[in-house]
């Protein structure tokens, strides 16, 4: 019997103060990549896809955004004074439909 499977882990890469497209607020959007890998015996061995997205704190609106704006961003908030840059992995998520 062979045991294998996806797995979503999530890194949180920046917080940003952007204006939400859906509420209009200026808030805090935090910069997350999700990366999916593939799991053999519940061992992530290599990730099948990446994908970039920021949540707004204040609605909660999620939007996927592409790989260059992400760095771009993650580097600007690293460089700016008080800017917070992260990369530790949050806790990985498994997708109810897993």
């Amino acid at each position: 019997m062979i045991i294998f499977g996806t797995r979503i882990y999530l890194y949180q890469l920046a917080i940003l103060t952007l204006t939400c497209r859906h509420c209009g607020n200026p808030a805090a959007h935090t910069l997350t990549k999700h990366v999916t890998k593939f799991t053999l015996f519940f061992v992530p061995l290599f990730p099948i896809s990446t994908k970039y997205a920021t949540q707004c704190t204040f609605c909660g609106m999620e939007q996927e955004v592409p790989k260059e704006w992400a760095e771009q961003s993650q580097a600007q908030a690293a460089g700016a004074p008080g800017g917070e840059a992260y990369g530790r992995p949050q806790q990985p998520y498994q997708h109810p439909g897993v």
